[in-house]
């Protein structure tokens, strides 16, 4: 499996998908991550603004953020699978938000976790690859004061430890031999994990039911480490983004990571699970938003002044990530 940090389509990255008949494409900015993505079993991305209910306006007041739908027909040209979809923004564009979200995966033959069209979907199926079952699960440690619509706390999942283990049994119940949670937590611009994130963290871990998770929320790049025997990808920073937007947004927010897992069945049929392996990703601001993978700075094709940024970007990640980064 893959993972990858926030797909957080800001109003500048929406203006550069319009196209002149109205449509929105945003397949170039993911076209040269594709070849990397691509070679996952399961590939996730973490789908942080909902698309925008049908015949509504896809760029809205600040407050809130959404996607055009073909957001996700672009995701699936590049590889992903499917999404976690539990964020601060979950619910920016109401029930109706929800479920053109849920409705764009299923148009684009992807998957989601996070947030659900009714109660019975929001646990979701499970996935077989290669004879074994994969649960994804994934929760948001909240949605910035904007609730959930009246009688339906189901519509997005919301962090609590004793909830993600009841669901990671469901899964397993069902057959799930792989569990694995994404978890939109933290602070923003934070480097390390918070308590709330470490609290978290061990008491998800300790139950036996999770063998990884990935974070998302901080927009920069945070740690790998192991709570539980259980490695914890603690935050990917963004993927996709127009930050910096103002001096609040520090240059490492246009750093991203895909991170690698593989999970094997040993002769007692228990799940091994190996140790992450990392690439670096730079959202390229100047260039209409193209997510590269910093190995580009070796690309004569490229300008100077981006190579230099692809090294610069990638010195910053392996400050933080340089011993799961391979050599």
């Amino acid at each position: 499996m893959a993972f990858t940090g926030d797909v957080l389509a800001h109003r500048v990255i929406n203006r550069a998908a319009l196209q002149p008949d109205g449509s929105y494409d945003y397949t170039s900015m993911l076209a040269n991550i594709a070849p990397l993505v691509s070679t996952a079993d399961i590939a996730v991305c973490h789908l942080e603004a909902p698309i925008a209910p049908p015949d509504q306006e896809v760029m809205v007041e600040p407050q809130r953020i959404s996607s055009a739908a073909s957001i996700t027909n672009a995701l699936a040209f590049a590889g992903f699978d499917r999404c976690s979809t539990a964020s601060n923004h979950s619910v920016d564009r109401g029930a109706a938000g929800v479920d053109a979200t849920v409705a764009a995966f299923e148009a684009a033959g992807m998957g989601q976790s996070g947030v659900a069209r009714t109660e019975a979907e929001r646990l979701p199926a499970l996935m077989t690859v290669n004879g074994v079952k994969v649960a994804h699960l994934a929760y948001s440690y909240g949605f910035d004061g904007t609730p959930l619509p009246a009688g339906e706390p189901w519509r997005a999942n919301i962090i609590d430890p004793a909830s993600i283990i009841a669901d990671a049994r469901a899964e397993r119940a069902l057959g799930a031999e792989v569990v694995v949670v994404s978890l939109h937590w933290g602070a923003s611009m934070a480097s390390n994990p918070t308590a709330d994130q470490q609290r978290v963290a061990e008491a998800v871990t300790a139950s036996g039911d999770v063998n990884l998770i990935v974070g998302h929320h901080s927009h920069v790049i945070q740690p790998i480490s192991q709570v539980n025997g259980v490695w914890v990808v603690w935050g990917m920073s963004n993927f996709l983004s127009a930050l910096p937007t103002s001096d609040q947004w520090p240059a490492k927010s246009q750093d991203g990571v895909l991170v690698s897992v593989t999970f094997n069945r040993a002769d007692d049929g228990s799940i091994v699970v190996s140790r992450p392996s990392v690439r670096p990703t730079w959202c390229d601001k100047g260039n209409g938003y193209v997510v590269r993978s910093t190995a580009e700075q070796n690309d004569p094709t490229l300008s100077p002044a981006v190579r230099e940024q692809l090294r610069i970007s990638e010195e910053r990640t392996r400050e933080v990530l340089g011993e799961f980064i391979p050599a």
